[in-house]
């Protein structure tokens, strides 16, 4: 083993010296045992001849007759070679116009085709959406070829980028310099870690404020996944953290250190290390041969060091196809960057070729119009403009409105109307920037007594109690873990911070010593020689008798998390008032691991795609389950309704007063306003309220600033829009003659009536 030091690419002889590099451990070079290709799996049998007479090519055809030119020319490019496929292809699919249908169709005709489903690699952004893409493709497959055969267990290849890539790993890492045996931080544990070595760098005692552990974790992820700088992200995204750069350089050279030594990797580490692993010409040319097709969805939100991973596996093009749309492109926060898709023809000679979907199915003509013609004024994008052949008469409107309070009111208003209309609360949505935009609405709808669901909240492994059992399970499954070991042993009563470190020291002092087919055993004996505080004693040896079971794997996955669990319960009870509710979470995460074939297995879907969870007692059971949808523009991607609002159509909100700072930034802003409003389906509102009032001042003060329309909405797309005011305002009208008469013959003189006052 040796150190070397990279960014994006290895070299064999000698370290790659550049600032804001990060030191990694990599084996030496040696010959990888390839893999012979693979023979075409057998996915289904012929289909018997059907009562009508027609062939299997009709029959083939009329599966593909549902989709438009478009898509069609998508799913079946370069299909009659499923084995020797063609170039690079990239279809650009624009809202609502059946990317995912184009895509699951097109893996369903190369597999019809004669491609083998086990060399097919599928890459998406959720766990989910893996599956419910093999459901799909499973389903359109059986309907071409009659019955569905082992299709299903064919497409083993399907998931996120970081299962994909934990999986990957786990099968090179002897190639790579990493244990196999590695465990996955989640990003609150990699925080948690990023803290431990800060404090004993003695960066938290500094005189002036360091940046907490979260700070520092996101500068970290931002430089790993960007691929930029450490000073560039600094001064782009975290200036008030500049004057820490030689400090955070220090920090983040230690983290990777302690990473290593303890064998874990966080969520970055999953792209990082395939990116580095994939740079390497001997195993990359090893990971392409196992894979004739590489099919990615929403690839405008990939990351460079996704992209970088893409092109190492398909460096000539030949049978990747990726799917996306550059104006939905709007997770650059999470290291996500446009340039992947614009540039992503160049990578190729010939270029990739280029299909876009611009047929919508999803929303009217006239919301499609304003649609266009707001993304049309980005600096940069792939021309296409969405059509649609549903007709309305009604355009989008922009309503102007006092304030928040009558914005709050005024959709209050339409909700209700829209719902004795007939149309379900759950069909309705209101859309902002960003969550606390909705605060004066949420308190409106719960004042008028409306149900709604606000997207976003605790994930399950945020929980402490359930963050307490995987933390046994990772400790079990990779001793070396002082993250989760640290967590573990402090769940003993009479065990502090300082006690725990001494009992983590002395098992990384056998594990460092001993073979790593013994670290189970050493870890187990240096907990049984450990000399415990008296208040700890009688926890102990039940504590050692665990680990040791848990760590020799003495009981079979899963009746092994039933072990753990039943230690763990007297622990509960004695650290949460609320134990019964909490302990409900764990007899549910015991059901979850029964669904998982090894511990190592649950550990790492768990964590890279957890489940959602609230640990808390239900509510009053309701009758009616209707509910109004709140989110942020953000977690509404990928989601429609029949009516949409959007809040604060105003500069300063839409775009964001901090998202102003580049071109680039404000292209951004501009596909957030797009995304939004390709939700609604039949109508869309977008309030401009006229003034926020200014925050800290007392209850009765009027202090405010006024506000002006988005800019994305300029003068000359206003004929688009429906323009109102909320409330209207009655204009007074004309006096009529029999009124100027009745007013004459009730002439007064008050005059006098005023003076007789002091009579």
């Amino acid at each position: 083993m040796r150190p070397g030091h990279f960014l994006c690419t290895v070299r064999k002889k000698g370290p790659i010296v550049s600032e804001g590099c990060m030191d990694i451990q990599y084996a030496s070079p040696r010959p990888l045992p390839l893999r012979p290709k693979s023979t075409v799996l057998p996915v289904a049998e012929s289909p018997p001849p059907s009562d009508s007479g027609t062939d299997s090519g009709t029959d083939t055809a009329a599966w593909l007759a549902k989709l438009n030119d478009a898509q069609r020319a998508a799913v079946e490019y370069g299909a009659d070679s499923p084995n020797a496929p063609p170039g690079a292809l990239l279809v650009i699919a624009g809202a609502g116009s059946g990317k995912t249908n184009t895509l699951a169709h097109r893996v369903a005709n190369l597999v019809v085709k004669g491609a083998d489903p086990r060399r097919i690699l599928l890459l998406t952004f959720s766990r989910r959406a893996a599956l419910e893409m093999t459901r799909r493709v499973t389903r359109i497959a059986a309907a071409a070829l009659g019955t569905r055969a082992a299709l299903a267990q064919g497409l083993t290849w399907s998931g996120t980028f970081h299962s994909v890539g934990a999986r990957l790993l786990r099968e090179y890492a002897d190639l790579i310099g990493l244990a196999p045996a590695f465990t996955i931080n989640d990003r609150e544990d990699s925080a948690d870690l990023m803290n431990l070595v800060r404090h004993e760098l003695g960066l938290s005692a500094k005189e002036r404020r360091f940046p907490a552990k979260g700070a520092c974790f996101s500068i970290y992820s931002r430089v790993v996944n960007t691929g930029a700088s450490l000073a560039d992200v600094l001064n782009g995204a975290f200036p008030w953290c500049r004057e820490w750069e030689a400090d955070l350089r220090m920090l983040f050279a230690a983290y990777v250190d302690a990473k290593q030594k303890q064998s874990v990797l966080d969520y970055d580490d999953l792209l990082l290390y395939w990116s580095h692993m994939a740079a390497e010409p001997a195993i990359a040319a090893d990971l392409s041969a196992r894979f004739d097709h590489v099919l990615v969805d929403e690839y405008q939100d990939t990351n460079r060091l996704q992209a970088s991973i893409l092109l190492a596996l398909k460096p000539d093009g030949r049978g990747l196809t990726v799917v996306g749309d550059d104006a939905q492109s709007i997770y650059s926060f999470r290291g996500a960057t446009v340039r992947n898709i614009l540039e992503f023809p160049a990578h190729f000679n010939p270029p990739a070729r280029q299909i876009t979907l611009e047929r919508n199915y999803r929303s009217t003509e006239p919301i499609l119009a304003a649609s266009n013609a707001v993304i049309e004024l980005a600096s940069e994008r792939y021309t296409k403009n969405l059509w649609t052949d549903r007709a309305s008469a009604q355009r989008p409107r922009l309503v102007t409105v006092a304030d928040e309070a009558d914005q709050a009111r005024y959709i209050v208003e339409q909700v209700l109307e829209a719902r004795e209309q007939g149309m379900k609360l759950k069909s309705q949505a209101v859309l902002f920037r960003a969550a606390h935009h909705s605060a004066a609405l949420e308190i409106e709808l719960t004042r008028r007594n409306i149900p709604f669901v606000k997207f976003g909240g605790l994930k399950f492994l945020d929980s402490v109690h359930v963050k307490d059992v995987l933390a046994v399970l990772r400790w079990a499954e990779n001793p070396r873990d002082r993250v989760a070991g640290f967590r573990v042993v402090q769940l003993l009563p009479g065990v502090g911070p300082a006690t725990a470190a001494k009992v983590l020291d002395e098992v990384a002092a056998r594990a460092g010593a001993g073979n790593p087919a013994d670290l189970a055993h050493s870890a187990g004996g240096a907990l049984a020689a450990f000399a415990p505080p008296a208040r700890a004693q009688e926890d102990w040896h039940p504590f050692v008798k665990l680990m040791s079971s848990v760590y020799g794997r003495q009981t079979p996955w899963p009746a092994e998390f039933e072990r753990v669990r039943r230690w763990y319960e007297p622990h509960l009870e004695r650290n949460h008032e609320d134990a019964a509710i909490r302990h409900a979470d764990v007899l549910q995460m015991e059901s979850i691991a029964g669904t998982y074939p090894s511990r190592e297995r649950f550990l790492t879907e768990l964590t890279l795609d957890p489940p959602d969870a609230t640990s808390g007692e239900s509510g009053v059971p309701l009758i009616d389950e209707d509910y109004l949808i709140l989110s942020t523009i953000h977690s509404a991607k990928g989601q429609e309704w029949r009516n949409v609002f959007v809040l604060n159509g105003v500069d300063g909100c839409i775009p964001s007063d901090l998202g102003t700072g580049s071109e680039e930034e404000i292209d951004e802003e501009r596909r957030l306003l797009y995304v939004a409003m390709t939700r609604a389906k039949e109508d869309l509102q977008i309030v401009v309220p006229q003034r926020f009032y200014v925050h800290n001042q007392t209850h009765m003060g009027d202090r405010h600033v006024w506000a002006s329309r988005t800019r994305f909405i300029p003068a000359h797309l206003m004929p688009l829009f429906d323009a109102y005011a909320w409330p209207r305002v009655a204009v007074p009208g004309a006096p009529t003659a029999a009124g100027l008469a009745a007013a004459a013959r009730a002439k007064i003189e008050i005059g006098a009536r005023l003076r007789k006052m002091w009579d």
